[in-house]
């Protein structure tokens, strides 16, 4: 049933969201509430779609499900750019941030370049 935590994949976004969940925890300025909304929403969609499309036992759902997180990554990484240019996030946590989330990027790019992973549930 857990199977999916085997996945590289699925250990890098889990990472990165958890990391993002921590960094936009706790008071903010208020102007930073929707813009960490959105930074919080689109980690997590990184992990969920990973997730999701090991789920469903098709090659073909399955790369499509890592598009939609490899787009999730980018977002979570521009609007990172965007918090921390702001100060809104610490260079500190925008870098680390940044780090997690290219790393998952460069990932999720792999398994699409390979064709994807074999599905094995």
């Amino acid at each position: 049933m857990y199977k999916y935590r085997t996945l590289e994949a699925w250990k890098r976004a889990h990472e990165s969201v958890i990391a993002t969940l921590t960094a936009t925890d706790g008071p903010t300025h208020p102007r930073a509430r929707d813009l960490f909304s959105q930074l919080r929403r689109a980690a997590v969609s990184i992990e969920a779609n990973v997730v999701e499309g090991y789920a469903l036992a098709s090659r073909g759902y399955y790369r499509r499900h890592l598009r939609i997180a490899l787009g999730s990554a980018a977002e979570a990484e521009c609007l990172v750019r965007v918090a921390q240019e702001l100060a809104y996030l610490s260079t500190e946590d925008a870098t680390r941030l940044e780090d997690l989330l290219g790393a998952t990027m460069k990932t999720i790019c792999g398994i699409l370049k390979r064709g994807g992973a074999p599905i094995s549930q």
